[in-house]
């Protein structure tokens, strides 16, 4: 789904507000995620999930087009966990790739190998 298309759906949930209220609406929120994770480290939304900073530590990787030994500088990324309200829903949800997966496997058999005959 993209923004434009979170934006409509957003606006129509929230009783028919525009879209540019929705998308305003909905940067405020992602500002607000990211101020609160940025100031205390972590932020917690009930039956959603739980955003958190981490920090990575400096590490030595190799430029794998010369082997040329790199140091990676330490930073910080945001971690998501899940809760378990989300996750449980996810999992009750009807999958739609299913069938094409289950498809995929009754392709025709290979062909054995024909046996070369000795001289």
């Amino acid at each position: 789904m993209t923004k434009a298309e979170m934006v409509e759906k957003l606006a129509e949930t929230w009783g028919g507000i525009s879209n540019r209220q929705a998308a305003d609406n909905l940067d405020s929120f992602v500002a607000f995620i990211t101020k609160t994770v940025k100031k205390d480290k972590g932020l917690r939304i009930p039956n959603l999930g739980t955003f958190q900073l981490r920090s990575v530590k400096r590490r030595k990787a190799r430029n794998p087009r010369t082997g040329e030994e790199i140091t990676i500088p330490a930073r910080n990324k945001v971690a998501f966990k899940p809760a378990k309200a989300l996750t449980d829903s996810v999992q009750r949800a009807p999958r739609k790739t299913a069938a094409k997966k289950t498809a995929a496997k009754k392709a025709a058999p290979k062909k054995a190998a024909r046996k070369k005959k000795s001289a």
